[in-house]
C-alpha cells in the first residue's frame, strides 16, 4: 500500500498505516530455530504434561497440524492423530528470549508499537516513510525476523489495528497481506460473524437467532437495533464489520487489571495438603509480582479445572487491601473448600488478584493486634525479596514449599508462564 492511496482512500486526508505482526506456530517454531537439527520441519507439540498422556497439547507445528494435531488435544490424542509426534514441554524463559528478539528489530522502525502478547504486536509506521513503502518494511521485517532468529511470520498491512489483525491471519506461514476498507466487501462480508476479530462463538450464536450469520448481513443490519440488543457493542460490531476501527497503537501497557497464576497439574490431585501446597506457591508467586509493581489486591480469585476440562471460578473481597501471600493463601485455600466437592480430582489451579491499586495511594488499615510487628513483617518479606531476585526462587522459602511434587514446579521460570502477555489474559497465546 502506498502513502498516495493511502491518502486518497481516507478521502484526501492523510489516514494511519498499521501493520500487525503475528508470529507463526511460536512455541514450535522457538525449538525449531535453537535445536533445528531435532526438529526443524518435523511434527512437534508443546504440552503442559509431556509425562501423562492427558496432558494438554499448547500448540503445534504446521507438519503436526497437517497430520491431524490441533491445541487442546490431550497429548494421548495427538499421538494417536500422529504417532511420530515429537512432544516437548513448555520453556517460557526460552520463548521470552525470543520474544525480545523479534520485538527489538519491529522496534528500530517506530516508536508505536504495542505489544499484545508474547508473539504479536501491532506497529503505526505511518511516520516510518524513510524506510520504505509499508509493504517494503513489512518485507523487510519478515526477511529480518527470519534472517536473525530463524522464525517465521505472518504480516497484516491495513489502515487500522482491525483490518491488519484481518489481514495477518490471511496468510500462514509467511505471508505478507495488504487488507483496505474497500477491499472490506469482497474479502470479508462473505465469511461468518465470528471471523470478525472481537466477535466470539456466543456472540454470533446471539447474531445468528437475528438472522445475522455473515460479516456483510452485520455490516448492513440497523444500528438501532444492534444497540438495542447489544449496547455500545453493538455499535462496535457494525462499525468493525464495515472496516472501521479508530482505537490507537498504544506503545505504553496499560496499568495491570490483575495478575495471575495457574498451573496445570503432572498429574490429577485430591490431597488437600498437596492442593493447599500448591496455592501456596500461587499465592506466593502472585504477591511477589504485586510487590514489585507497588500494588495492592482488593480481590482474591481462584480457577479449578477438573479433568474433564470443566472450569470454575470463585472470588472473594478482602476487608483491606493486601500484597501479603499468607492472606492470599488463606484466602484461596477458604474459597477452594467452600466451592469444591470433596475427593473431587483437580487438573489445573490458578490464582488471580483482582482491584489493585497502587500501594503507596491506598490508605491500608492495619489490624490493631498487629500494627506493631506490621513493619517488622514488611521489612523481612522485603529482605526475602531482595534475596530471591539475586539468587533466584529456591534462595528463600517457607517450609510449606519445599515438601515438593507438582507446586514445586510453579517456580521454575521455564514453565510456569510469561510475563510478556497481559496478566488478566490465559497462559497460553492463541496461534
Amino acid at each position: 500500500m502506498r502513502s498516495d492511496e493511502h491518502q486518497r482512500e481516507n478521502g484526501g486526508r492523510k489516514g494511519r498505516i498499521i501493520l500487525h505482526i503475528d508470529m507463526n506456530a511460536f512455541y514450535c517454531s522457538v525449538h525449531e530455530a535453537e535445536e533445528p537439527e531435532r526438529y526443524a520441519g518435523k511434527p512437534i507439540a508443546v504440552a503442559g504434561s509431556v509425562e501423562e498422556r492427558r496432558g494438554v497439547i499448547v500448540t503445534s507445528s504446521y507438519a503436526a497440524r497437517e497430520r491431524g494435531v490441533r491445541t487442546g488435544m490431550t497429548v494421548r490424542q495427538g499421538l494417536k492423530a500422529c504417532p511420530e509426534l515429537i512432544v516437548i514441554r513448555p520453556d517460557f524463559h526460552l520463548y521470552r528470549k525470543y520474544s525480545r528478539g523479534f520485538l527489538s528489530i519491529v522496534r528500530q522502525y517506530t516508536p508505536l508499537v504495542e505489544v499484545v502478547s508474547i508473539d504479536e504486536c501491532y506497529m503505526d509506521v505511518t511516520g516510518s516513510g524513510r524506510f520504505g513503502t509499508p509493504l517494503e518494511i513489512a518485507e523487510e521485517i519478515q526477511r529480518r525476523i527470519r534472517t536473525e532468529w530463524s522464525l517465521p511470520c505472518s504480516i497484516g498491512i491495513g489502515p487500522n489495528k482491525l483490518l491488519a489483525k484481518m489481514a495477518s491471519d490471511m496468510k500462514k506461514p509467511n505471508g505478507i497481506t495488504v487488507l483496505r476498507i474497500r477491499d472490506v466487501p469482497e474479502k470479508l462480508w462473505h465469511r461468518p460473524c465470528d471471523a470478525l476479530h472481537g466477535i466470539g462463538r456466543k456472540t454470533a450464536e446471539k447474531l445468528a437467532r437475528m438472522n445475522i450469520r455473515t460479516i456483510g448481513e452485520l455490516a448492513a443490519c440497523d444500528e438501532r437495533t444492534l444497540v438495542s440488543r447489544f449496547g455500545v457493542y453493538g455499535a462496535w460490531m457494525k462499525a468493525a464489520a464495515n472496516g472501521i476501527d479508530t482505537s490507537e497503537v498504544n506503545p505504553e501497557r496499560a496499568p495491570n487489571k490483575s495478575i495471575g497464576h495457574s498451573t496445570t497439574l503432572p498429574r490429577d490431585l485430591t490431597d488437600r495438603e498437596e492442593i493447599s501446597r500448591v496455592f501456596l506457591n500461587l499465592a506466593d508467586q502472585t504477591a511477589r509480582r504485586l510487590r514489585r509493581q507497588g500494588l495492592v489486591a482488593e480481590t482474591v480469585q481462584i480457577a479449578i479445572r477438573t479433568p474433564d476440562m470443566r472450569t470454575r471460578t470463585r472470588a472473594e473481597t478482602l476487608e483491606r487491601p493486601t500484597d501479603d501471600a499468607g492472606e492470599i493463601h488463606r484466602v484461596a485455600c477458604r474459597l477452594f473448600e467452600r466451592h469444591h466437592r470433596t475427593g473431587e480430582p483437580v487438573r489445573l489451579l490458578g490464582v488471580t488478584l483482582a482491584n489493585l491499586s497502587p500501594k503507596r495511594e491506598t490508605a491500608v488499615q492495619l489490624d490493631l493486634f498487629d500494627y506493631d510487628r506490621q513493619p517488622k513483617r514488611e521489612a523481612l518479606i522485603k529482605t526475602m525479596d531482595e534475596l530471591r531476585d539475586k539468587f533466584g526462587e529456591e534462595a528463600v522459602l517457607t517450609a510449606g514449599m519445599l515438601l515438593g511434587g507438582p507446586s514445586n514446579l510453579i517456580r521454575n521460570r521455564r514453565i510456569r508462564g510469561t510475563s510478556l502477555q497481559s496478566d488478566d489474559e490465559l497462559l497460553y497465546s492463541g496461534e
